[in-house]
């Protein structure tokens, strides 16, 4: 992220962090903790770094592996000024250096693994993307090995980040016209995404959503999906269901992608389209929600309503209703009967023909 300081005293929730997580100092003694986590102020009359130094001092722009290892070895230094120089020489180097910077994490000096992890931790936002992968695979082996405290301390790091990127994320798709909500607790929880007929965002936006975290649901209304963007979706682990209506997805694509996400419910929808939705899966076709403005409100049919046949066909659940409508084109005309509950002088459902012309996705 532009404008960030590598400087752990312009980093005071990162400082009392690591304190807690390295031990020796508690969050109620500011000066304790950036002692800890070997933040001391520089001395007085100290300076920063003199322009053009040279490769292998603090400072230097070059990022070979000898120039690394020496900014490395700085990490430890008694002098604030050499220390904050090597930080940045080593944030600069970016992916160069992450494999010596994780070396030294593991060093066992825990003042130089509170360092080294903040270094780790600027690479995360580095513009340069090779560098910010680079140092989410060293934060997640740290996370996952070595000594208690950094792998906490890791742990949080890429929490942290991991948060600060979903927002991201979902703000942009938010910007782009993708409609987020967040699924109450007797539907069981949960974040969904609609990419609909307000979507303005380009397939590289699509990707995003790779980003967002808790997602449970994906839909995309009308919105052409490429290989890139499949290959995104395949990768969406913990996702419950992917809707793709009118993506140009087509029967061997969506094979692929439920043998990557076998826990999933991938629904996917081609030819005309009807306006309606329903949770009755497995069961009979009983219409919940019919679109204002559709092929469906526009021929009458209504919330509760329960499709028997179309176009002389019977119809036993929702799935088998989409699969047929699969086989029609948009402006194609079907004819529906349905089961309308009160509509005769006894109580019995009323059976009502419709004739629908469907709609474009």
């Amino acid at each position: 992220m532009a404008g960030r300081s590598t400087s752990w005293l312009t980093r005071p929730l990162a400082t009392l962090v690591a304190a807690a997580c390295l031990g020796g100092a508690s969050a109620a003694d500011p000066g304790a903790a950036a002692s800890a986590a070997g933040a001391s102020a520089p001395a007085a009359g100290a300076s920063a770094p003199a322009a053009g130094a040279s490769a292998g001092e603090p400072g230097a722009s070059a990022g070979g592996e000898a120039e690394v290892e020496a900014w490395v070895g700085q990490l430890g230094a008694k002098e604030f000024a050499r220390r904050e120089a090597a930080a940045r020489s080593l944030v600069a180097a970016g992916a160069a250096a992450t494999e010596a910077v994780e070396g030294a994490i593991r060093g066992g000096d825990l003042e130089v693994a509170s360092r080294g992890l903040e270094v780790l931790l600027e690479m995360l936002d580095a513009a340069d993307e090779a560098s910010g992968a680079a140092a989410e695979q060293s934060l997640s082996r740290l996370a996952g090995s070595g000594d208690e405290p950094v792998r906490r301390l890791a742990a949080a790091a890429l929490e942290f980040h991991r948060l600060g990127r979903s927002a991201t994320a979902r703000e942009r798709l938010e910007a782009c016209g993708a409609a987020f909500r967040e699924r109450p607790a007797v539907e069981g929880r949960g974040l969904e995404v609609e990419f609909g007929p307000g979507w303005r965002g380009g397939a590289a936006d699509i990707h995003l959503i790779a980003d967002v975290q808790g997602l449970t649901a994906v839909s995309l209304h009308g919105v052409p999906v490429d290989a890139d963007a499949l290959a995104v979706l395949g990768g969406l682990r913990g996702v419950q269901r992917i809707d793709l209506f009118g993506t140009g997805v087509g029967p061997a694509e969506a094979r692929l992608l439920a043998e990557r996400l076998p826990d999933a419910r991938i629904d996917v929808r081609r030819g005309g389209r009807l306006g309606v939705s329903s949770t009755a899966f497995g069961g009979r076709c009983e219409i919940r929600t019919v679109e204002p403005g559709s092929a469906a409100d526009q021929a009458g049919l209504r919330s509760g309503d329960v499709v028997l046949s179309i176009d002389g066909a019977d119809v036993a659940s929702f799935d088998e209703l989409t699969t047929r409508l699969g086989e029609s084109a948009p402006g194609d005309v079907v004819r529906l009967i349905v089961a309308r509950r009160g509509g005769t002088a006894d109580g019995e459902p009323e059976r009502i023909e419709c004739q629908v012309r469907l709609d474009a996705w």
